[in-house]
């Protein structure tokens, strides 16, 4: 048995309820308007009519090769907007980059981001630079990133080295070849 459109309607706004967070108010109208754009398609087929793209609020149709956000402005700073989907959340996870097919570097790199960019909302990455300076990573992380370097300098000053494991000796370090 063929489901009937309010059915249909009403599994597409409950996934997008389920992708994005919607008042009562935006559930209402959005199932009102997924109803009559499913009565539009279906008039429609039935009677095999061309569907012509719906107007935007300058009057034109959209254009299927431009984005309708640019990428910089998807980035705001309560929430982030798919360039994909149109959906809008707190961060663009892995997860939800999957359901388009494509991972975090391929998004970046198809919208031209950074690979640097974090693909959340500025307050939320400035809530987590604050919580991170709070646990005192950057000095930490300036300490080890000193160390290291001072281990790399000093390695090459030590020669050849031999260390016991498992009661095996083990030579580290360079060797120097005959001539």
């Amino acid at each position: 048995m063929p489901k009937k459109l309010i059915e249909l309607a009403a599994e597409i706004v409950q996934t997008q309820v389920s992708l994005t967070s919607m008042t009562g108010t935006d559930i209402a109208s959005s199932l009102r308007q997924v109803f009559s754009t499913l009565q539009e398609m279906q008039k429609a087929e039935a009677g095999g009519i061309e569907l012509v793209p719906a107007a935007d609020a300058t009057g034109e149709a959209p254009r299927e090769d431009k984005p309708v956000l640019s990428p910089a402005n998807s980035i705001e700073n309560d929430k982030v907007i798919c360039l994909e989907c149109g959906a809008e959340m707190r961060q663009l996870t892995s997860k939800h980059l999957v359901s388009h097919g494509m991972n975090q570097k391929e998004y970046r790199k198809k919208y031209g981001f950074s690979m640097r960019t974090p693909l959340a909302a500025k307050s939320l990455t400035k809530a987590r630079s604050k919580a991170a300076k709070k646990r005192g990573l950057p000095e930490k992380l300036q300490k080890y990133i000193e160390a290291r370097r001072q281990n790399k300098a000093a390695a090459p000053n030590q020669g050849t080295t031999t260390t016991e494991t498992a009661g095996k000796p083990k030579r580290t370090g360079t060797r120097k070849k005959k001539l």
